[in-house]
């Protein structure tokens, strides 16, 4: 790779839904560029993001590919993320690494689930938009119907900067309307004056001198036009539209082209690194997207390669990164010595020099970086904020097809689960089972398939776990006196507390502080201990030395252990704060361990003096449908407990529902939904909240438990 500016770099991710065509619109760009000696393709196998046997299988992306191309004297990395909602991790380590994000959009089905999510979850990172709208060569098109519901929905910004000649077969160039028009086609599908006053009105909203001369001349310069609009979109301001056949390459040139232009370089987009501050000496600086700043960057995507082994993939936000150099990872400390740089593209790679902002590369053999981590050349450099991925909900639990592949599967695991943030796994204290938890069936179910594949290990899977958790809704007391006597020294420890119910508000040990564990409210409080994860407060309000304070740590150790057990069924305890407030040692038999034993007896006799409850996981869903089945959905879904919030009507003859249901109900909604679409609808799932269980599926819950505790014995 040749050396190039930073203001010469482009950093682009293709995001949409499913199908809209985001890797072989790669695989068109790549070869505009000149980047590859031919078109790939999806459907042969050739493409140069699709490389992995899985996706190669499915014909979809699990992973986010990196290419690479030079066009036009710029530098574009391309960022290529699934469409389907199951890997969404992947889709926000890719938006975390770019300035700008192509939202693609299929044009015959128009706006789907993650359409939408993808849009919005670029603005909130602060990335430049744009929307690509492929497959214009499709047959049954109403492209202005498409266009007119991306401006209704996402607002009338987002405008044309070019337009199909025609659409379905006929199509076979764009017209661009960033300049003015040489002529009028006979055949158009969209008004071409009105697109040009569309994107004439968007670009001088922002600017007062432009607007007064288009007041008052009715226009403006095609080159005053051309400076305007990069500043506009880094704004958000504007939200160009572009269009495209990418198995026919058509309207491909002008997209790179466009990118080229418009698209945000790292030194117009800083920010990722707004109010990052580097400190020396007390006094402190501003990290700057420039080649000449103090280096920091960002791993943003991890790989295990069978072939080349660990690969840390880095977005470099500020200064310069040579090879054979240190660098601290932040987020714990550790000095990490970078050999070689590469720049990879699909599953070829190349070493390169040096690595300015806006790069993006990959070292390879540097075990201990994870996704989110920081990097840098000093240790005050300013950690970024880590990347937001959605909690797992759905588990299974795995063991071996064959006797003795235990220590395999839990290796193989473990280096999938690097790759992959949305992925969990965790060994359940109570059934000594391997859980795995991803977002859905099908991602579990592709992650079965690598391992058998990369790991040649082959796993058996048990029904979902659904995590419920268990929490009480009014105060308790509980006491215990452990007393065990065998003959030369013996054990014992009485433990007397409180429970109470903690408000899902508090979220920091500040606002615990204010609002609960303060001294009007405990007179002789301590210490209190505050864990967030699972909004858990440990109160020391001992008076008197009534417990000596060596042993108060094995209280709390005692009860975090149940916390974790769980005593109503099983399940992982949140929402309680535990006072300790009396006991008695002995000077001889006390121990810690006995001090541990008593507490966790104590603590199970107030939780179930508590009035203790389940809570359900809740699930959002976005469900996309052809419009002929919505009845269909919208009566199934009542028979899951599900609350419909919302329901649109989408290009294409589609309706979207928006509801929220106990993923209980819906965990194996994928084939249920599948079975009532003929295969044609599809949903997004993330976790909303808990919420109380209905009484009597708390009793089938808890039944359940205690028949499998009984089988244990």
């Amino acid at each position: 790779m040749s050396k190039h500016l930073v203001d010469d770099v482009r950093d682009i991710a293709l995001v949409g839904h499913r199908a809209a065509g985001k890797t072989s619109l790669a695989d068109a760009l790549l070869f505009e560029a000149h980047a590859v000696d031919r078109l790939g393709s999806v459907d042969d196998g050739t493409s140069a993001g699709d490389t992995d046997e899985d996706e190669k299988r499915h014909h979809f992306s699990i992973d986010t590919h990196v290419l690479h191309a030079e066009h036009g004297g710029k530098h574009l990395n391309i960022l290529d993320a699934p469409g389907t909602p199951d890997f969404i991790g992947a889709m926000i380590e890719a938006l975390s690494a770019v300035e700008t994000a192509a939202v693609v959009v299929c044009a015959v089905n128009g706006i789907q689930v993650n359409t939408r999510r993808m849009f919005h979850e670029a603005g909130r990172l602060g990335l430049a938009r744009i929307f690509i709208i492929n497959k214009v060569d499709a047959d049954k098109i109403d492209f202005e119907g498409v266009v007119g519901n991306i401006r209704e929905t996402f607002g009338k910004n987002c405008v044309l900067f070019n337009m199909p000649n025609n659409v379905g077969p006929n199509f076979n160039s764009v017209i661009d309307l960033v300049h003015k028009p040489t002529g009028t086609p006979t055949t158009h599908p969209y008004d071409q004056k009105k697109a040009r006053i569309e994107l004439m009105e968007a670009v001088v909203e922002v600017d007062e001198a432009l607007m007064e001369k288009y007041l008052t001349a009715g226009s403006i310069s095609d080159a005053e036009l051309e400076e305007a609009i990069p500043k506009c979109i880094a704004a958000g301001y504007v939200v160009p539209i572009f269009c495209t056949s990418a198995k026919k390459d058509r309207g491909v040139k002008e997209l790179l082209d466009g990118l080229e232009k418009f698209g945000l370089s790292p030194a117009m987009s800083r920010k990722k690194l707004e109010g990052k501050l580097f400190g020396t000496n007390g006094s402190t600086k501003n990290a700057e997207p420039t080649d000449t700043a103090e280096f920091l960057g960002q791993v943003f995507k991890v790989v295990n390669d069978r072939y080349v082994g660990h690969l840390s993939f880095i977005r470099v936000l500020s200064g310069t990164l040579t090879p054979n150099h240190t660098v601290i990872d932040l987020n714990n400390g550790k000095s990490i010595r970078v050999g070689q740089l590469l720049q990879v593209k699909g599953k070829s790679h190349e070493p390169i020099q040096e690595a300015v902002p806006g790069d993006i590369i990959a070292v390879a053999k540097v075990e201990g970086l994870h996704v989110g981590d920081t990097v840098a050349f000093r240790a005050d450099a300013p950690k970024m904020p880590e990347m937001g991925f959605p909690s797992p909900m759905f588990g299974v639990a795995v063991e071996p097809k064959t006797r003795g592949d235990e220590t395999k599967i839990a290796a193989g695991l473990h280096k999938i689960a690097e790759e992959d943030p949305t992925l969990r796994i965790t060994h359940d204290p109570q059934t000594h089972e391997l859980v795995v938890s991803g977002v859905s069936q099908l991602h579990l179910e592709v992650i079965r398939e690598r391992l058998k594949h990369r790991f040649d290990v082959e796993v058996v899977t048990k029904d979902p776990k659904i995590p419920y958790r268990e929490t009480i809704q009014a105060k308790g007391e509980g006491d215990y006196k452990h007393k065990k006597q065998t003959g030369g020294r013996g054990q014992f420890a009485e433990v007397h507390l409180r429970v109470f119910p903690l408000s899902r508000d508090i979220k920091t040990q500040e606002q615990l502080e204010k609002e609960f564990a303060n001294r009007s409210n405990f007179e002789k409080l301590r210490t209190v201990h505050y864990d967030p994860a699972m909004n858990f407060a440990f109160l020391d309000h001992i008076v008197g030395g009534t417990i000596p304070n060596n042993f108060i740590p094995a209280i709390e150790k005692g009860v975090r252990e149940m916390m974790d057990r769980g005593a109503l069924a099983g399940y992982r305890m949140q929402d309680i704060a535990v006072e300790v407030y009396f006991g008695k040692y002995h000077d001889v038999d006390s121990s810690e361990a006995a001090f541990k034993t008593a507490a966790r007896y104590a603590f199970k006799k107030a939780f179930m003096a508590a009035r203790p409850t389940l809570l359900e996981p809740i699930v959002k869903l976005d469900i996309t449908t052809p419009s002929k089945f919505t009845g269909a959905v919208l009566g199934d879904l009542p028979t899951k407990r599900a609350h419909v919030e919302n329901q649109d009507t989408l290009p294409g003859d589609l309706n979207m529902i928006q509801a929220r249901a106990p993923l209980g109900e819906v965990a194996r909604y994928a084939a249920q939904l599948g079975g009532m679409t003929q295969g044609q609808g599809s949903y997004a799932m993330e976790l909303s909240h808990y919420e109380t269980v209905p009484a009597a599926v708390q009793q089938q819950v808890v039944a359940k438990s205690q028949l499998k505790e009984l089988e244990d014995e």
